[in-house]
């Protein structure tokens, strides 16, 4: 089986503004789920948990860290991926460790250096299936801008994950958009880095039901939309924005 992302993070400055935030533009349930002395919001589309909020530490805040959202990959060995990545020519930002109660993750970057997460979830009685595609609330995108292009971005994690390509849209100037999928289900893009990104990132969109209503939220809770609404192939409309304390996030919807 491929491996997929399977959870996303905030980390930022203000735990408390981004759970009004995020709960008043997305929908989003919040329940605590931290241990004493590390406290953690879980985030859920209704009954099923999709990612988390936490506050970034002072010492991540000095060496220059600042809000974002991050995505973890489901891998069967933390430790032997987080190597074969590094021997790939990515990077480990991280070191393997372990997460009490929950399994054992990494900090990885791919050669263009764009960072995501590695998990090795402890074995759980039940699994609970995949959210319908496009539930509103759950994560329904995942879009690389490649600091090292497009094609060597997708050779590295096919390599790495065994993602396959669906297409290869031509988009003029800024090069080619490379759909990709996991395990047959098509879940997101590559694409050549914007001049205007300043490194390789991943981007994860939201699944609402509506853009307009989530543009106007968006602007009364404090946030800031910085593309969109646009349509895009396939008939769905999105946007990119920052929440208030600058972390980048996109919503994506099947009905302006």
């Amino acid at each position: 089986m491929s491996d997929n992302f399977i959870w996303y993070e905030l980390m930022t400055t203000d735990v408390e503004a981004a759970k009004a935030f995020y709960g008043a533009v997305v929908g989003w349930t919040l329940s605590e789920g931290g241990k004493p002395g590390m406290p953690y919001t879980v985030v859920s589309a209704g009954e099923r948990g999709v990612g988390g909020i936490m506050a970034l530490s002072a010492e991540a805040l000095a060496g220059g860290a600042r809000p974002a959202w991050m995505g973890y990959i489901g891998v069967g060995d933390t430790d032997a991926t987080a190597k074969r990545i590094a021997d790939a020519g990515g990077h480990i930002l991280r070191a393997p460790a372990d997460i009490p109660d929950v399994g054992r993750f990494a900090v990885v970057a791919d050669p263009g250096g764009a960072a995501f997460m590695l998990l090795t979830p402890l074995p759980r009685d039940e699994v609970p299936p995949p959210a319908e595609p496009g539930t509103p609330g759950t994560f329904g995108w995942n879009e690389l801008y490649a600091g090292n292009g497009e094609e060597a971005a997708f050779a590295f994690y096919s390599q790495q994950f065994g993602w396959a390509t669906d297409d290869l849209m031509d988009m003029g100037a800024m090069g080619k958009y490379r759909l990709f999928s996991i395990d047959g289900v098509q879940c997101g893009g590559m694409m050549d880095k914007p001049a205007d990104v300043p490194a390789g990132a991943w981007a994860f969109y939201i699944n609402v039901d509506g853009i307009d209503a989530v543009v106007a939220s968006i602007d009364a809770n404090g946030g800031k939309v910085l593309m969109g609404p646009h349509e895009v192939p396939g008939g769905r409309w999105i946007i990119q924005g920052t929440d208030p304390q600058g972390a980048h996030f996109a919503v994506v919807s099947p009905r302006r």
